[in-house]
């Protein structure tokens, strides 16, 4: 079967853009500094704070590449599989939530500062802004490929306008608008997902129907991916979310620890229906549509659907990628205002300059992501390198932070940023090996780190 567009899913679409801005126009009347904007006045309650979390995490790197990728290419226990990743992460953050709520910084680079110093701060901020870039120029695309099912624009041309979609939402409110926003795409994103699962089963035939036109290999644990291909998607994906900076700045925008950990354990139970639900529709796909692009999976199901049913999917798929995208936006728009203009460039910058500052930094990165995906072939490859350069060059040194206490060192954190960045771009830029960088790169970042603190603490001692 080819894959068809179809006009009249777009007005589910519209009503959803149209909710989106109205909210986000709604809220962003309610900004009144900085803080507002990058924290949401950190007043999050429990089921905002699930919304954004979820919503924020699960992007297009999910609904087109992630779960649905692996779903259709590999197989469907290795895309289930794939989803345990963020939900040990999320385990981990449970338990450490309370100290990043009581932390109140607005970047991770603050953070590291606290503990390994100035230089650290510099190299943190240069890293995320590299990665979120990365992960803000594939939810262009994802975004793209749903514009070319609607409307029948080409999807260079969808994600040229998608781009446009996503700046200006990320513009309006900063994060006091797209919280509510993310919880309202939540909401959409499990229904849809829920409702879409028979109706995918039913378009391929029944699971009985899907069984003997997949290859048997693709049902086995870990599909058509030998364990050191899994373990390549799995361990970037863990890492980056055991050190997002997103995720830290939404648990430190909460009212309080109880509200943080209702927050928390929310999103956990979302994740829980979300990947399996994208998993399984992603891999029934491939009796339908066997020659399409694996990104496609999820968006090409959309069209063989009930209308109804298919513009919820395509309604949740978008929810998806805009709320990822914005929030990406922001947080590395908010690395460069916090983290460099405050403390290198004009030290005594006003409240209001910061804000403008910000809105500013999310165009001028909005426009850097749309140049950057046009070097990525896949949105796959790109979600994996901007994962890869995050989890080795942060998180192993702010896990030290928050785990290890007093036994991490200033060397040791600095060390363990730099190598971390250097092995995974030279792999990159020299294909050494035919896997992720990650398995290389955050096992050579953590050693670092845990071996020259060791080394430096008597040092720091005297």
């Amino acid at each position: 079967m080819e894959l068809t567009h179809q006009p009249e899913l777009l007005f589910f679409l519209i009503i959803y853009f149209v909710l989106m801005i109205g909210i986000g126009l709604y809220y962003s009347r309610r900004i009144k500094n900085s803080e507002d904007f990058m924290l949401a006045g950190r007043g999050l309650g429990p089921i905002v704070l699930m919304g954004t979390l979820l919503a924020t995490w699960v992007g297009s790197g999910t609904v087109t590449g992630g779960s649905t990728s692996i779903g259709y290419s590999y197989g469907l226990w290795p895309a289930i599989l794939f989803g345990l990743s963020s939900l040990l992460g999320v385990s981990i953050l449970y338990i450490i939530a309370p100290k990043i709520r009581a932390s109140g910084k607005y970047t991770i680079a603050e953070a590291l500062e606290t503990k390994y110093g100035e230089t650290a701060k510099i190299i943190a901020s240069i890293i995320i802004i590299l990665a979120f870039v990365g992960i803000v120029s594939y939810q262009y695309t994802g975004l793209g490929m749903v514009l070319n099912v609607t409307t029948g624009v080409s999807v260079d041309a969808g994600t040229a306008i998608a781009a446009v979609i996503v700046i200006f939402l990320a513009t309006v409110g900063g994060l006091m608008s797209v919280a509510p926003t993310d919880a309202l795409s939540a909401f959409i994103i499990v229904i849809g997902l829920i409702v879409a699962i028979p109706s995918a089963l039913i378009q391929a035939g029944g699971w009985e129907n899907v069984v003997t036109q997949v290859p048997e290999t693709s049902l086995s644990a870990l599909g058509e991916l030998d364990f050191i291909g899994f373990l390549g998607y799995f361990l970037p994906t863990l890492f980056l979310l055991l050190g997002d900076q997103n995720m830290y700045q939404r648990l430190a925008s909460s009212k309080g620890d109880s509200e943080t950990k209702m927050g928390t354990i929310g999103w956990a139970v979302g994740l829980l229906v979300i990947y399996p639900a994208i998993s399984l529709i992603a891999f029934s796909a491939r009796v339908n549509f066997p020659d399409i692009d694996p990104g496609q999976a999820l968006i090409a199901t959309t069209t063989i659907m009930p209308t109804f049913i298919g513009g919820l999917m395509l309604a949740s798929i978008t929810a998806f990628i805009i709320t990822t995208g914005s929030s990406y936006l922001l947080s590395s728009a908010t690395n460069i205002t916090m983290d460099i203009y405050r403390n290198y460039v004009n030290k005594n910058a006003s409240s209001k300059e910061q804000l403008l500052l910000t809105r500013g930094l999310i165009v001028v990165l909005g426009i850097l992501a749309y140049i950057l995906i046009q070097y990525f072939p896949s949105i796959l490859e790109a979600q994996m390198y901007a994962y890869t350069v995050y989890a080795a060059g942060i998180t192993p040194a702010i896990l030290g932070v928050y785990l290890w206490g007093n036994k991490v060192t200033k060397i040791g954190g600095i060390a363990s940023m730099l190598s971390g960045v250097i092995v995974t771009l030279g792999i990159e830029f020299f294909d050494i090996v035919g896997y992720d960088p990650a398995l290389i790169s955050v096992p050579v970042a953590i050693i670092v780190l845990v071996v020259v603190s060791l080394m430096t603490q008597s040092s720091r001692r005297e």
